[in-house]
């Protein structure tokens, strides 16, 4: 997904409609989809960050909700492999604000989902 597409789906994200989505999509997408949703929603919340970081992120993000996207989400294996790309493509953005301690939230709530998950299979970039 190119950078410059980002913001047409802006207009999808919400905090209720990423919850929402990260817990109805956690067993199927699995944990690396979910963790690089994790870290962008983090980072999103750094006031820190400026803004045009976070609508990138907004955009992947909006992308990630949207019910029906390039691969619809119900097809096995594939169904998710557009929405992680959208969501690399944004963290690879914004990786210098993610920092330790956003990791550290990530992982956490990563692991109340998915239990003891190894770092090497949460490598993205």
């Amino acid at each position: 997904m190119a950078e410059k597409n980002y913001s047409r789906y802006q207009k999808n994200y919400s905090e209720n409609g990423f919850w929402s989505k990260v817990k109805k999509a956690a067993g199927k997408a699995g944990a690396k989809v979910i963790y690089a949703a994790l870290l962008l929603y983090y980072v999103a919340t750094d006031s820190n960050v400026p803004f045009s970081e976070r609508a990138k992120i907004y955009g992947a993000l909006g992308y990630f909700i949207l019910p029906l996207d390039l691969i619809p989400d119900m097809i096995p294996v594939l169904g998710y492999s557009d929405d992680l790309t959208a969501l690399l493509c944004a963290l690879k953005a914004v990786w210098s604000n993610i920092t330790p301690e956003i990791q550290g939230k990530a992982k956490d709530k990563l692991q109340q989902w998915f239990g003891e998950v190894k770092d090497a299979d949460l490598k993205l970039l």
